[in-house]
């Protein structure tokens, strides 16, 4: 009966944190494509260049990469429940703060500030998360929490458009707020943190232990095909309502109506099928949390250049049909990146993913993209992502080599 009551609470305690920490993702993903949804604008107002608006997203990701490590360190070793907390209020505290930016170099800082916080919590949360369930399980749980992505990124774009459109670029982001900072008072009054999976609450990491995570190949080949497909991802998503404003000739708002449906639904309906294709492959094979993002990026390459080489009016039927394929591998990548890892380096795992996904990602696409569509057009700048695609396809292919078997064992004691 005890043991029943245990394992009762500890399932409770999971869902209750898959919960709170998914939506809270939601919100994170939101807050950061309201900038795309509005670029447009914001170009108006501070009369800059495709370049110059490309390196606002530069600068997030600059504070956002050297905070990772310290996070990482700090999530190892402490407990990450307040962090979490803290994370989210400062992502919102940043949103508050938009209302005083009147120059891009404030816009920059602001952006900047903003990516610490969500540095914090994509480091804090999916290591919380793996303490709660097995490795089997992971893929599944990982999945549901990178649902808030493609969801998110859509409110993002669409809330972003409309409001930007009735009510100015600022206060898109200051409506942002609100939500988040309640969710993170709801973290810190209902979620419990675990007890860690393989070691206490307090974790001591050895620094060799730490540097081990560079000589092993599983997880290098899990982040560095992630980091491939997100430099194409991210420089997809910042140029996307660009491409549809000038290329097909959609208003601001239009497109940013358009990018939040295709990104709903067909990214929404990529990472589930994903996840799911992965959970069934994985009964017979680790390797299929390699594999599905290897598939994924691959064909994704066919429908990304029909949308930026081909007719207009294959635009958005293309895209739509690549934003869906891309999502395939969202959830499997993300479990075989904890996989691949002892319990008491996950939360520098997650640093060193992040970390990865940006320098060699999404920090210079789209200032890349930009740079090239400057000198040329947007076509051609969008081209770019293409290479990075089969780049990540050929490192996830050569990770399956590497996978690790997976275990059911399940955490049973939550901590107060």
């Amino acid at each position: 009966m005890v043991e029943m009551k245990r394992r009762s609470g500890a399932v409770a305690g999971a869902t209750v944190a898959l919960v709170l920490l998914t939506a809270m993702n939601f919100v994170n993903y939101l807050d950061r494509y309201i900038l795309p949804a509005v670029q447009e604008q914001v170009k108006g107002d501070f009369h800059l260049s495709d370049a110059q608006i490309g390196a606002l997203t530069f600068w997030f990701f600059v504070a956002y990469v050297g905070a990772s490590p310290i996070t990482g360190w700090l999530g190892d070793r402490f407990s990450r429940k307040p962090m979490i907390v803290i994370a989210a209020l400062a992502i919102a505290a940043m949103n508050f703060f938009t209302a005083s930016v009147h120059d891009y170099w404030s816009l920059n800082l602001r952006h900047a500030l903003l990516g610490i916080g969500e540095a914090s919590f994509g480091i804090f949360a999916p290591a919380l998360l793996a303490d709660f369930y097995s490795e089997r399980d992971r893929n599944r749980v990982l999945t549901i929490f990178n649902m808030a992505l493609p969801f998110g990124a859509a409110m993002g774009f669409e809330a972003g458009a409309w409001v930007g459109g009735h009510y100015g670029w600022r206060m898109s982001f200051i409506s942002s707020a609100v939500p988040g900072a309640v969710i993170g008072l709801l973290i810190w009054f209902l979620m419990k943190e675990p007890v860690r999976t393989g070691g206490s609450t307090t974790v001591k990491v050895e620094r060799a232990g730490a540097l081990s995570l560079l000589k092993n190949p599983a997880y290098l080949c899990a982040i560095l095909g992630y980091a491939a497909v997100t430099f194409s991802l991210g420089g997809i998503s910042w140029w996307m309502p660009s491409f549809l404003h000038r290329v097909a000739g959609y208003s601001i708002e239009a497109a940013g109506g358009v990018m939040g449906p295709i990104i709903v639904v067909a990214g929404l309906g990529g990472t589930a099928l994903g996840g799911w294709i992965a959970q069934v492959w994985s009964k017979k094979t680790a390797k299929a949390l390699y594999l599905v993002p290897a598939l994924s990026a691959l064909l994704t390459v066919p429908p990304a250049m029909l949308c930026f080489f081909g007719p207009t009016k294959f635009i958005v039927p293309s895209l739509s049909v690549a934003v869906f394929l891309v999502f395939l591998g969202t959830g499997p990548v993300n479990a075989a990146t904890l996989n691949a890892v002892p319990a008491n380096l996950r939360a520098m795992a997650m640093a060193g993913q992040l970390f990865a996904l940006h320098v060699f990602g999404d920090m210079s696409s789209p200032t890349l993209i930009g740079i090239v569509s400057d000198h040329s057009n947007l076509r051609l700048g969008l081209g770019l992502t293409l290479v990075t695609f089969v780049i990540g396809a050929g490192i996830f292919f050569l990770g399956t080599r590497y996978a690790p078997e997976l275990h059911d064992d399940v955490p049973e004691v939550v901590a107060a």
